[in-house]
């Protein structure tokens, strides 16, 4: 069953909103950051690895978003042109905003952290005249990251995005994406999600999101109350992760479907959920059913995981299946499958 239409007849699958970083990852890890002493440089950023992850599995995407103008925002900007990411709305920021820049720690198999910088950051300074309708009217489907919202004027730009893809049978998908950089407080936190996440048609978050998402709703809510109360407010599909106990994703007609993590060796603990967002959305796009999409998810995530990088290491669709295959072969046909 289809739970969201997407309109075929327009030009782009995805357009994504929201932040492009630079991500320093450790390569002498299993140390603490701070003796951590070579990195290698990748495109990062949520929205941005997302980006990447579906350009690889054949989805024709779009971004709107600024980052900084100098060799960093060169890097980014021609790391998305040779994935085949349309750049035509990635804008140079003008009065010296820089990048944010991301330094992780991989200090073991499941112990990892991220020091981000994030003040007078570009990707926060996108204004609301850069939101173009025509362009948004252009793709089946939107992204709004959540730390979009953390800070004006991006968090206007992206309610207009919002608004625009309302308006014009544009498919809404809301990544909460939390950090804890640039919001003033829990209240704003709990206000901007919320609004968001009560006009999408896809969510997706961790419990931990969800919570600060509700928290001025109600609290203490369980996965099945939190999915209920969205699709109260017209969203299709509210899907909950759990990290290492897998996900859910809870339907409008009341049915809900889980998944497992694929078993893997891991290298890292960051760096899944772009893996799992990107795939699900290639598999929803392609009209999977939603079992299907969530396998294809944790596939990703598990291959991200065990894996250096984020965006350089996004799987295409044939190394995908191939995993899955290899994976079922070795540990059973339903490994995944709770």
């Amino acid at each position: 069953m289809a739970y969201v239409h997407f309109d075929e007849t327009k030009e782009y699958d995805l357009i994504l909103l929201g932040r492009i970083a630079v991500d320093f990852n450790p390569v002498d890890y299993y140390k603490p950051l701070s003796e951590s002493t070579t990195f290698k440089k990748y495109l990062g950023g949520s929205p941005a690895n997302i980006a990447v992850g579906m350009a690889r599995l054949g989805k024709k995407i779009g971004f709107i978003g600024k980052v900084s103008d100098d060799q960093f925002g060169d890097f980014v900007t021609n790391f998305f042109k040779k994935e085949g990411i349309d750049t035509s709305h990635v804008i140079k920021a003008e009065h010296g905003e820089k990048i944010g820049l991301t330094f992780t720690e991989i200090l073991n198999e499941t112990e990892s952290s991220i020091l981000m910088y994030r003040d007078g950051i570009a990707d926060l300074q996108l204004e609301v005249a850069e939101v173009e309708e025509e362009y948004i009217k252009k793709s089946k489907a939107i992204l709004i990251s959540g730390t979009a919202l953390a800070q004006s004027p991006s968090r206007e730009a992206a309610l207009k995005a919002l608004a625009l893809a309302r308006k014009n049978n544009t498919v809404i998908i809301f990544d909460i994406d939390y950090r804890p950089y640039n919001w003033k407080n829990s209240d704003e936190i709990a206000i901007y999600y919320s609004m968001v996440a009560k006009q999408s048609d896809v969510i997706l978050g961790s419990r931990e999101e969800f919570d600060l998402t509700e928290q001025m709703i109600e609290q203490g809510r369980n996965d099945e109350q939190t999915a209920s109360y969205f699709h109260s407010q017209g969203s299709k599909i509210v899907v909950i992760k759990h990290g290492k106990d897998g996900s859910t994703a809870y339907t409008n007609d009341g049915n809900h479907y889980s998944i497992k993590p694929f078993p893997v060796k891991l290298l890292k603990s960051f760096g899944g959920g772009d893996g799992y967002a990107s795939a699900f959305l290639y598999g929803l796009l392609e009209g999977m059913n939603i079992i299907d999409c969530l396998e294809l998810g944790s596939a990703s995530a598990a291959m991200l995981v065990a894996s250096h990088a984020c965006s350089q290491d996004m799987p295409d669709s044939k190394a995908l299946k191939e995993f899955i295959i290899d994976s079922k072969n070795q540990y059973g046909e339903m490994i995944a499958r709770v």
